[in-house]
């Protein structure tokens, strides 16, 4: 490791080709290097003119411009041996798309021989190579323990006779940690070789050594005689950032094990016979030449040779790297490691451990979750929300490395299990199960870091969730208590407005005042009916991915009886600017089978009605850019073709001494209540988030906007919040604080009453402005500092209409539940202070 003041020096010189190399980064600090690190522009400027000045063919073929793209692939299969200091006699390359890639054409060899094949991998490993274990006879997974004991002739495996009449043997590990950096002894294929030389054994062994992670900062050294895998499998747009390619290498005395593979592809044979025989001969020179089947991506290839020509230029050797990356991972884990709460609490539990005694040292990644100071855990949801909006790229979840994060998080294979029924998925936004983690943050360093960087980063953490105010139980001390309101106190509000948004994400339609709006039992009428699903994956759009969504605004002509849909950013020339839908439900123009589009919402699994109009789904693919189709969702739907209520009152929304306050909340504001279950009977929903209805008072959207601009920032619009019913002080009547709606339990709008449900979780897509469709900071990062409860970030609050209210009667008003714009407000049940 280079000393801090050298490195110091190389950091400047980053720094200094980071605006005319990086321009991506420009006001971003991206820690996600471990997936894929940046390209330079100068590759791509210099892969632009060589494509622009050469003549490139197939490469299957004698024209002179196929034998350049020959001679260009072997030279760069060359040069990236000598960049991995592997001896061309003792190894082969086959490109291949990625690392995983690699790994399944190893499977393919060894699932091909006679006498089948058992496989042994370090818990450490990446999904992929855990994926192997399917295609074995046997399969064990090895902590460092198991691993060190069979390096000293103790096998993993039984030693029954159908076991020894295997004679193939695979270990798989990774030289490093995707998940925390850890480095593995890159020696333990030479031992595990050497040990099973002295078991006398009649069965072989074979490594293989995922070098991915640690490839991408430090050198492989493969004409070291200690290092000996036979396999060797790498993602190359780790190392450089360009071309999207992979390597296998292979040791030649491992490549007989490739001779029983069954299938071959064009350019791998030399002769084959089809008709009235079947035969073929492949190619015998080189293996790459038998494994690489079809047309090799040769500009990718081509784009390899200039991006390792160039990584040399702009950052000198791997070793450079090395100590450039290995400084930077030290002050980061220093500098999250320092940070406490005003209770002494840690801030962040760290994962990974700076080896200082392996010659390998510990890879550049840091992996961590964060805890308030009750030691409860920050939802990663809730952590990468604020991190997206703030412009840091990095990495949560479980990151394909089921052993490692079992380990590090304690958590058992029941547990895991568990947690699977329980509906946690990878990617769910229910990330905390049973008071654990399920994964971790990880920030992982590149070549082109920067110490300002590593700063910001831990700066942004410190900002939003180091808590400098000690509380006692979660409720901050107060000179001043609201007074309780009794029950059937008049509020002193009106209906200010009313909205719903017939297509979910898309902008809303605002019911004209004095027009009586149907109340249905999954909200008001026409709410959230329709959906557009991406093609591929079945998902429900939404702005937090297509911002655009805010820019289709809809309108309902109950005399056409249509759904119109305008669009109202720029216009695509030739294509219409809007679209009508039948707000009837015509089987002509959906597709109600049970063989259609797999579909989620909100991780709920559904059954919508998929229109099958060419011109529909053509006009929302292209005014937004993704291929998608307009789905329905209509009231009155059972089993999978209906959904139920999130949202629901929590303990912290019973009476209690005093009123909640948040680290930093408005002065005399309540802070908002987590809306974590409690049981309740839930309400029927179409497509919305949580809840049938969502109300906001306009006290509160004023309250919030006052704290942004006391804060330098510009107030937003209640649209950004996207509510059902916006509520104000109605004349002449004196106005409650704001956010005093979080503790309500019961309203009675107009002649309807309305059961309070909980508080509103927030996500970045508040700061969407409905308007533009642009993406703004705030209110979110305003709400992450004065309405956060728990980690999580709230503002409205949900209810749903309740029939059985006190005031309800066998009439037209309960058979046939409306609400308008102008009526009273009067709060029906307060839970009070004692």
């Amino acid at each position: 490791m280079i000393s801090a003041m050298k490195d110091s020096v190389y950091n400047t010189d980053v720094e200094d080709l980071r605006e005319g190399e990086y321009p991506m980064i420009k006001d971003s600090v991206y820690l996600d290097h471990a997936g894929a690190t940046l390209c330079p522009k100068s590759v791509m400027d210099s892969f632009a003119i060589d494509m622009t000045s050469a003549l490139y063919g197939n490469p299957h073929s004698a024209s002179p411009s196929s034998q350049l793209s020959t001679s260009r692939i072997e030279d760069a299969r060359m040069n990236l041996l000598a960049f991995l200091g592997a001896d061309p006699s003792k190894y082969d390359l086959v490109f291949v798309s990625n690392a995983t890639a690699g790994i399944k054409l190893v499977v393919d060899a060894l699932r091909c021989q006679p006498h089948g094949w058992r496989y042994a991998y370090h818990q450490a490993c990446h999904t992929s190579l855990v994926g192997a274990r399917g295609e074995a006879s046997d399969s064990v997974c090895l902590d460092d323990h198991g691993v060190q004991s069979w390096c000293e002739g103790v096998t993993p495996f039984d030693n029954s006779p159908q076991q020894q009449q295997l004679a193939v043997t695979l270990f798989s590990y990774s030289a490093q940690s995707h998940m925390d950096g850890k480095r593995y002894p890159l020696t333990w294929s030479q031992k595990l070789k050497r040990t099973h030389r002295n078991t006398q054994s009649q069965s072989q062994i074979y490594t293989l050594l995922d070098a991915s992670s640690f490839c991408a900062t430090s050198q492989l050294h493969l004409d070291d005689p200690s290092i000996i895998p036979d396999f060797v499998v790498l993602s190359l747009y780790k190392i450089f950032g360009f071309p999207d390619l992979g390597a296998l290498l292979v040791r030649r005395s491992a490549e007989h094990l490739f001779d029983h593979r069954k299938y071959f592809g064009g350019g791998t044979v030399d002769m084959v016979v089809s008709g009235k025989e079947e035969w073929h001969a492949t190619k015998s020179q080189f293996l790459h030449e038998r494994l690489e089947d079809g047309t090799l991506p040769f500009h990718s290839i081509i784009a390899l040779d200039i991006a390792m020509s160039a990584h040399q230029r702009l950052f000198g050797s791997m070793d450079q790297v090395s100590s450039h990356t290995s400084y930077l991972t030290q002050r980061l884990h220093q500098a999250l490691s320092r940070l406490r709460h005003a209770n002494g609490e840690p801030v962040c539990k760290i994962y990974t451990k700076i080896s200082s005694d392996s010659p390998l040292g510990t890879g550049p990644v840091v992996s961590f979750n964060i805890r308030n100071s009750l030691g409860a855990w920050v939802s990663l949801t809730e952590f990468e929300k604020l991190a997206n909006l703030k412009k840091m790229h990095i990495r949560t979840g479980s990151l394909c490395s089921p052993g490692c994060i079992a380990s590090a998080l304690n958590l058992q294979p029941w547990e895991m299990k568990r947690n699977f029924s329980a509906g946690y998925r990878c990617g769910a936004e229910n990330d905390i199960m049973a008071g654990k983690p399920t994964g971790v943050i990880r920030a992982s360093l590149g070549a082109m870091s920067t110490m300002a960087d590593v700063d910001r980063f831990v700066d942004f953490i410190g900002e939003f969730y180091q808590e400098a105010t000690l509380y006692n139980g979660g409720i901050y001390d107060c000179d001043s208590i609201t007074e309780p309101w009794t029950s059937q106190t008049q509020a002193g509000l009106e209906v200010e407005s009313i909205t719903i948004y017939p297509i979910k994400s898309c902008a809303g339609f605002s019911i004209p005042p004095a027009v009586p709006w149907e109340i249905r039992p999954e909200g008001l009428a026409w709410d959230r009916e329709w959906c557009l699903l991406h093609q591929g994956s079945g998902h429900a759009l939404s702005q937090k991915r297509c911002p655009k969504m805010a820019l289709l605004r809809p309108i309902l002509d109950f005399d056409r009886g249509e759904l119109i849909v305008k669009y109202h950013g720029t216009p695509k020339q030739g294509f219409p600017n809007q679209i009508s839908i039948p707000l009837s439900a015509d089987p002509s123009f959906v597709n109600t089978s049970m063989h259609q589009l797999p579909s989620r919402v909100c991780g709920d699994r559904i059954s919508p009605q998929i229109y099958t109009s060419n011109e529909i789904n053509t006009f929302f693919s292209r005014v937004l850019g993704i291929p998608c189709v307009l789905a329905r969702f209509p009231p009155g739907g059972i089993g999978s073709s209906s959904r139920l209520s999130k949202a629901q009152m929590s303990r912290h929304q019973k009476p209690q001494l005093g009123i909640q306050r948040l680290p930093g909340s408005f002065p005399e504001i309540p802070s908002p209540p987590d809306s974590d279950s409690e049981q309740q009977q839930p309400s029927k929903i179409l497509l919305s988030n949580e809840s049938p209805i969502l109300m906001i008072c306009r006290s509160s959207v004023d309250a919030l906007n006052e704290e942004i601009k006391r804060r330098g920032g510009e107030g937003v619009s209640d649209k950004a919040f996207r509510a059902n019913i916006v509520l104000r002080r109605s004349n002449g009547l004196n106005e409650p604080p704001a956010f005093e709606e979080d503790n309500w339990g019961l309203v009675r709008v107009g002649k309807q009453t309305f059961k309070l449900l909980g508080a509103c979780r927030r996500c970045q897509m508040v700061c969407i402005d409905q308007e533009t469709g642009e993406k703004k900071e705030e209110p979110f990062v305003t709400l992450a500092k004065t309405r956060r409860y728990d980690g999580k970030i709230y503002f409205g609050v949900h209810m749903r209409h309740d029939l059985l209210g006190p005031h309800d009667h066998g009439s037209r008003d309960t058979q046939y539940p409306t609400i308008k714009v102008g009526e009273l407000v009067t709060i029906e049940d307060k839970k009070t202070s004692i």
